[in-house]
C-alpha cells in the first residue's frame, strides 16, 4: 500500500509537471501572437485608430486606463494584475468564511475528505507526512525566514527584507485573527501530531505559502530563463501543496482550513510582491538618474 501511494504521488507529480510546462510554453505562444496581432496589421490598425479616437475623446480616462494596462513598468499592467488577484483571493476567502458559517455542505464535505484519507493513513505514510509538515511549523518558518533575512543582506538584496517580514507578519497576524474570531474545532487528533490552537484557517498552509512563496519569488526573479523560473515556481508549489496536504492526512485540519490559510497567505504574498516590485522600480530609477 505504501510503495502503491509512493508511485502514485510520484507518477501525478510527473503528469502535472509535463502539463503546467506545456500550459505555460502555449501561454506565452499565445500571448507573443496576441501581441504582433494587436500591433501589426489590418487588425493594429484598427486597434490604433480605436485608441487615438478614444485618447482624443476620453484622454484622462483614457491616460489612465493606459498607465494602469501599460506592460513596461511594475506600476501598469503588472501591479493592476495584482491588485485584481488580491480582490479575487479576498472574495474568495469571504465566501469560505460564509459558507463555513451558514451551510452544513461545507462541513459535510470537510468531514468526508477527513473519513477518505484514513484509506491511506498508515503508520510509514504518518511518519513521512509528519516530516513534511514540520517544514511549516513555527519554529522551522522563524529559522527559515531568519536565515532568508541574512542571506539577502549577505547577497545585496536587503530591500527584499521588509516585504519578506510583511508577509511572514501579517498572515500570521490574520490567520490568528480568523482562528479565535470563528473558534472552530479541530478534527480528532491521530497519535503522531496534535495541536491547540483552533483549527480555521490552518496556519501551517498560510505558513507555507507566505514564507516557502516569497523564496521562490526571489530565486525565479534572479534565473536567467524561463525553465529555471519554472522548475523553481512548479518544486516550491509541490512543497507548499504537500505541506497542505499533510494537514489533512494527520487529521489536524479540515480541507476547508487547508483552503483558507492558502488564501490568506496567498493575498500577503501578492502584497508583499507588490511591495519588493515598487522598491526594486524605484531602486533602478535612482539607478538611472545617478548615471
Amino acid at each position: 500500500m505504501n510503495l502503491l501511494f509512493l508511485a502514485a504521488l510520484i507518477a501525478v507529480l510527473a503528469v502535472i509537471r509535463w502539463l503546467a510546462w506545456l500550459s505555460l510554453k502555449s501561454t506565452n505562444h499565445l500571448i507573443a501572437r496576441a501581441g504582433a496581432a494587436a500591433t501589426t496589421g489590418r487588425l493594429g490598425n484598427r486597434f490604433s485608430a480605436a485608441r487615438a479616437g478614444l485618447a482624443r475623446l476620453f484622454p484622462r480616462s483614457m491616460a489612465f486606463v493606459e498607465a494602469r494596462l501599460s506592460p513596461e513598468r511594475f506600476t501598469g499592467l503588472a501591479l493592476t494584475l495584482m491588485v485584481l488577484a488580491a480582490v479575487y483571493i479576498a472574495a474568495l476567502l469571504g465566501g469560505l468564511v460564509d459558507e463555513l458559517l451558514e451551510a452544513d455542505e461545507l462541513i459535510a464535505f470537510d468531514r468526508w475528505v477527513n473519513a477518505s484519507l484514513s484509506a491511506v493513513r498508515t503508520d510509514e505514510i504518518e511518519h513521512a507526512f509528519a516530516f513534511i509538515t514540520a517544514w511549516a511549523d513555527a519554529s522551522a518558518i522563524v529559522i527559515v525566514a531568519a536565515v532568508t533575512t541574512g542571506l539577502l543582506w549577505a547577497l545585496r538584496h536587503g530591500y527584499l527584507v521588509m516585504p519578506l517580514w510583511v508577509v511572514v507578519l501579517c498572515s500570521q497576524l490574520t490567520t490568528y485573527a480568523g482562528k479565535y474570531g470563528l473558534d472552530r474545532e479541530r478534527p480528532e487528533f491521530l497519535a503522531e501530531v496534535a495541536a491547540t490552537t483552533p483549527s480555521f484557517p490552518s496556519g501551517h498552509a498560510t505558513s507555507a505559502i507566505a514564507v516557502y512563496g516569497f523564496i521562490a519569488y526571489v530565486l525565479s526573479r534572479e534565473a536567467v530563463t524561463v525553465r529555471r523560473r519554472f522548475e523553481i515556481v512548479f518544486w516550491s508549489a509541490v512543497l507548499i501543496a504537500l505541506i497542505g496536504f499533510s494537514r489533512m492526512l494527520l487529521s489536524v485540519h479540515y480541507a476547508s482550513d487547508v483552503a483558507a490559510g492558502f488564501l490568506v497567505g496567498g493575498f500577503w504574498l501578492l502584497v508583499g510582491f507588490a511591495i519588493a516590485e515598487l522598491i526594486r522600480s524605484r531602486h533602478h530609477s535612482g539607478a538611472i538618474g545617478a548615471d
